[in-house]
């Protein structure tokens, strides 16, 4: 029985998970993918598949990081950017690409999900945008048309037609991208896990990588255990800002997401608020989410600008809102309360960095782990095989530690009090 360091929804529901603590490794590799995430997990499939001698150092146990503690949300789609913003900042066939390899994130996991046969509750029922007054109905209304031009199963609902999907009648709109969906993400990386053996691939748990050197043929990967040498190295840690992956973490901002898990729901409540099972997460600032797991539980989530008590405050507080916003007669009750962590970059674009000749990284998830981060290993995998930078889908950019990194979590809780006061002023 493996002991997660946090228990939630996920470690309570979850398929029984492999042991990868007391795997052997090699002393070499074709390529070594530093975390077992989403994203490392991906690049490692793709790099197996491809035939190629990969091994995958966890610093702890699969799905103890963001992947494991997410909502299960598979949304493709940027969290505070549109195809409008990445056009002008990105020259003409690179944003391009990138919008495609986003648009088409929902379906690369649902895809793998049943090329694997992966057992994970995948749903690809569609996401709905609500849109919180007349501006963002508007705004979503160019988004979809946009997408649209695209090719991308993505359309504008009505007033009327939101509040049918959802139950709320506060709502100018919204936009629904069908390719969307929900998962159960531990089962989901369990199942990346599985293939990326199935295929050849080593993966080693407890194992933190605290160095990379150069070498003179490629590099030298020291981690609790041994070492390993390999012609490639791929960095997919997150916000993690532990030995080595400091070198992504401080590029980042960090933030802390709540989540929270009811008893499940009547019948009759689930058909009155989620007639399709689709997820929601609207355009307010302070954010509201909400989703159904296989068993009805409502899960939902929030931010805390003072982190001290916060796992039994911000659950209060999201179930008072799901109560207000959901119109729901009676209180549910809080099953389990959960916390991870987010990479945020400053332009909420994911970005790739290399550190040197094959020795990559990638981040940038910016809420959308589990669409984002799987295309994001697919692009580190494709880099890893020697495709030209100038040629990726996401911007290479120098890795820029942000200033007084750790203070950026003051800015965030400054930040969620502001957006909880614009809301309330719009309101």
């Amino acid at each position: 029985m493996r002991e997660w360091r946090q228990e939630t929804l996920w470690t309570m529901t979850a398929n029984a998970a492999s042991d990868y603590s007391t795997t052997g490794l090699p002393e070499t590799a074709d390529i070594v993918v530093i975390g077992g995430g989403f994203t490392g997990m991906t690049a490692a499939l793709e790099l197996a598949r491809a035939g190629k001698r990969v091994v995958v150092l966890e610093q702890s146990l699969i799905g103890e990081g963001a992947s494991g503690m997410n909502a299960g949300f598979v949304v493709p789609n940027f969290a505070k950017a549109d195809p409008d913003a990445v056009r002008r900042k990105l020259p003409g066939a690179k944003a391009e690409a990138l919008l495609q390899l986003v648009a088409e994130g929902g379906d690369a996991v649902f895809a793998t999900i049943r090329q694997e046969q992966i057992a994970c509750d995948g749903r690809q029922v569609g996401w709905l945008q609500p849109a919180y007054g007349t501006k963002a109905a508007d705004m979503l209304r160019r988004r979809a048309e946009t997408w649209q031009r695209l090719g991308r199963p993505v359309r504008f609902l009505s007033a009327d037609e939101i509040e049918a999907e959802t139950g709320m009648a506060i709502y100018q709109g919204g936009l629904l991208d069908e390719s969307g969906g929900t998962i159960h993400p531990l089962n989901y990386l369990f199942g990346l896990a599985k293939a990326v053996t199935r295929c050849g691939g080593l993966i080693r748990e407890q194992a933190a990588v605290q160095a990379v050197q150069k070498t003179g043929k490629g590099w030298q990967v020291g981690y609790a255990g041994g070492e390993i040498a390999a012609d490639v190295v791929l960095l997919a840690t997150n916000a993690f800002t532990d030995g080595i992956a400091a070198s992504l973490g401080r590029t980042v901002v960090p933030l802390r997401v709540y989540q929270v898990a009811t008893r499940p729901l009547s019948d009759t409540v689930v058909e009155r608020i989620a007639p399709r099972r689709r997820p929601v997460g609207d355009t307010r600032l302070n954010l509201f989410t909400y989703r159904l797991d296989r068993d009805n539980r409502l899960i939902s989530g929030g931010m805390a600008i003072n982190p001290r008590g916060a796992p039994e405050r911000v659950g209060k507080a999201v179930i008072d809102r799901l109560v207000h916003e959901l119109r729901l007669e009676a209180r549910p009750e809080i099953e389990i309360v959960w916390s991870g962590v987010a990479a945020m970059t400053p332009d909420f674009l994911p970005r790739i960095h290399e550190y040197g000749p094959g020795f990559i990284g990638g981040i940038g998830c910016n809420g959308r782990g589990i669409a984002m981060t799987g295309q994001l290993g697919r692009v580190l995998a494709r880099a890893a095989l020697g495709e030209r930078a100038a040629s990726l889908p996401v911007p290479l950019l120098s890795p820029r530690n942000l200033p007084f990194h750790r203070l950026t979590p003051l800015a965030a809780s400054a930040g969620l009090a502001q957006a909880r006061l614009s809301d309330w002023w719009h309101g």
